[in-house]
């Protein structure tokens, strides 16, 4: 198998993060140079017509784009460790914190990166500046929900570390690249960041 990335973003970052936590290796990593807009090419394309990366290529030539459904082949494939639940009630928390802090943290940091910063400068053919500010609140603002759940549990989702959870910590790295750094007064998140910033997956 191989994974198409740029090592650099953050959505590959959590494919090898959620492949560490699992300890599966094995996998081919190509790099895609997306600053020079290798991803738009027509050769990229046939691969991916969403041209974005992370990109899943399986032994059978099969191709699986999107960061959550390259996670949930290993997941199916490799039950072990569970990071996207056990049970139903568990499976259905953790996809309501990962859609959560992805739409509004990783998303919306994005946004921000391509709207209210030079972003990947000539390859951003659209920016609205008012919009990219917005996101930035946004983001925020789910910092903030985050340190209040954060309050009485230790994960995003639960007692356990899931996907949720490297979503997140991505997220909020992606912010920290865009100057956007976790508020003082949310020592909650904070706890939580240190924390999970320390699992060797992290360096992944």
């Amino acid at each position: 198998m191989k994974i198409y990335e740029y090592q650099a973003f953050p959505n590959p970052r959590r494919v090898r993060m959620f492949l560490a936590e699992k300890g599966i290796d094995g996998i081919t990593f190509e790099q895609v140079n997306v600053p020079e807009g290798e991803h738009r090419t027509d050769a990229f394309k046939a691969k991916n017509p969403s041209a974005t990366v992370p990109l899943l290529e399986l032994d059978d030539g099969a191709y699986i784009g999107e960061t959550t459904a390259i996670s949930r082949y290993f997941e199916t494939v490799h039950p072990e460790p569970a990071l996207m639940g056990r049970t139903p009630k568990e499976q259905a928390a953790i996809d309501m914190w990962q859609r959560r802090v992805e739409d509004g943290l990783m998303n919306a940091v994005g946004a921000y990166f391509h709207h209210a910063t030079p972003g990947l400068g000539a390859l951003e053919s659209y920016q609205n500046k008012e919009w990219g500010e917005k996101n930035r609140e946004r983001a925020i603002a789910t910092m903030h929900w985050l340190d209040q759940e954060l309050a009485d549990r230790q994960f995003i989702a639960g007692e356990r570390f899931s996907i949720a959870d490297i979503t997140a910590l991505c997220g909020i790295d992606y912010a920290k690249f865009c100057e956007i750094g976790i508020p003082p007064a949310y020592t909650n998140l904070q706890r939580w960041y240190d924390q999970v910033s320390s699992r060797p997956s992290a360096g992944a």
